[in-house]
């Protein structure tokens, strides 16, 4: 099977930081470089479970915590629970409706001048990866 572009990155940071490149590990790369949506643990987990059998909770979570601590993949709090998707997919945020649950994806950009100002006025420099937000959305606001 063949590495895509992502999963390979992965493999080449674990290789650098002296990590094996388990069975387990490629299917969690695999499975997250894959797919087009933030993943729980759990989705991960279910994903591994069907491809190979006795794999338990806490080497997808060990393993997790490892591809976020080497920058792989983010990590984030979604309403109630983490969810994880690739780092090189870019920085990008979420604005969550906290009545009907939507997801509005929102540029980095957008906090620009909050980061320059905060820079600027306590000489600290943010980073603006992956912030999720809960609001309001318009159509819920309107309700309200």
């Amino acid at each position: 099977m063949r590495l895509g572009a992502l999963t390979m990155s992965c493999v080449i940071t674990l290789r650098r930081e002296g990590k094996k490149l388990t069975p387990q590990r490629r299917l969690i790369l695999d499975i997250i470089h894959d797919s087009n949506d933030h993943l729980t643990a759990n989705e991960i987990l279910d994903y591994v479970q069907a491809r190979v059998s006795g794999v338990n909770k806490s080497t997808i979570y060990r393993t997790l915590e490892l591809l976020e601590e080497l920058g792989c993949v983010f990590k984030s709090v979604l309403g109630n629970r983490f969810i994880y998707h690739h780092a090189e997919e870019g920085h990008h945020n979420h604005l969550i409706c906290r009545t009907c649950g939507k997801n509005i994806d929102c540029d980095e950009d957008i906090f620009l001048p909050v980061k320059l100002e905060l820079n600027e006025k306590y000489g600290f420099q943010v980073d603006f990866k992956h912030i999720v937000m809960n609001g309001l959305c318009n159509n819920c606001k309107g309700k309200s």
